[in-house]
């Protein structure tokens, strides 16, 4: 562990803060610390930046009730930039968005690696700007019922392949469920974050059972 002091903070005493979600690993936003921020974030383990805007002092949360819990900062190599992961409350942008990271400059075709924020953005399009003979568009068209049908059938298709106990045939139909779930969960403005953050909190309670039990 390293000391404040060692920390390389800037000519006006900052130092940047690059803030992380635990669980997504997604970055949640940029900004600055000094020391006395610094300090007030490991005594309270919540996120504390100093406002360049407003030069002062600024507990992110305390307004909007948005904190951030914070789960480890590390420093970089040179110790003049810091990764803070936490356990949001609610989104990081005063937009309202989970991210400030949501406008996206440019993207290769070529490298970039498939994730399930990615197809859901894909998903999402398809029903912000409806695209003509897309499958996608059509399901948000004929709206919930048609959606929550697909769902019920993609899932007995799961059983019968796994049942079967064809692994090819139960990956295949286990992704076609994973996309109309997506389909559903845009549908009801249900983001992938709401799924991770309720996974995260049955894992912290499963732990605690299991220390419970482990002390009986």
């Amino acid at each position: 562990m390293i000391v404040i002091n060692e920390l390389k903070f800037d000519e006006k005493g900052l130092i940047p803060a690059i803030v992380v979600d635990t669980v997504t690993k997604n970055v949640l936003t940029l900004a600055y610390m000094n020391k006395e921020s610094l300090e007030i974030s490991m005594q309270k383990g919540l996120t504390c930046f100093w406002s360049r805007s407003r030069q002062e002092l600024w507990l992110k949360g305390e307004t909007s009730g948005n904190y951030q819990h914070i789960v480890s900062i590390t420093a970089d190599c040179d110790k003049d930039a810091l990764r803070v992961e936490v356990i949001p409350d609610g989104p990081a942008c005063h937009l309202g968005t989970t991210s400030c990271f949501e406008n996206p400059v440019w993207q290769s075709d070529e490298n970039s690696a498939f994730s399930l924020e990615s197809l859901m953005k894909l998903i999402e399009g398809r029903k912000t700007e409806k695209k003509e003979g897309s499958y996608t568009t059509y399901l948000f068209e004929k709206g919930i019922d048609k959606i929550l049908k697909k769902v019920g059938e993609e899932s007995t298709e799961v059983i019968i392949a796994a049942k079967a106990g064809d692994k090819k045939e139960t990956i295949y139909e286990v992704s076609d469920l994973t996309y109309h779930i997506m389909v559903m969960m845009i549908e009801m403005g249900i983001s992938l974050d709401d799924i991770y953050n309720e996974l995260a909190s049955r894992h912290v309670i499963d732990h605690k059972v299991k220390q419970e039990k482990m002390t009986k």
